[in-house]
């Protein structure tokens, strides 16, 4: 499995911050949220989990926080919604 690097609002892979071949970004937005904005994955790494374990360092890190998330990037909305584990710090609307 890939090595999740931990870079400013964002969680990466790669040795290259600036290029990364995944990465998931995110805003600090008040004191307690969290808005999910992006998240992207390379060809060669795609089909091996890299998204959904990129969106599990972000809840980790909202967790150790004390915040919630707000996930305008579709695949975060979608892998936060349909895992019940993460539901603690999705944001209720």
């Amino acid at each position: 499995m890939a090595t999740i690097n931990k870079g400013a609002s964002k969680f990466y892979v790669g040795d290259d911050i600036k290029d990364p071949l995944a990465e998931i970004t995110f805003v600090e937005n008040g004191d307690n949220r969290l808005v999910i904005d992006h998240t992207y994955v390379s060809d060669e790494l795609r089909g091996q989990g890299i998204a959904g374990k990129l969106v599990e360092q972000v809840v980790i890190y909202a967790r150790e926080k004390g915040k919630n998330i707000n996930p305008l990037c579709p695949y975060a909305k979608s892998k936060l919604e349909k895992t019940l584990e993460f539901h603690d710090v999705l944001e209720q609307k």
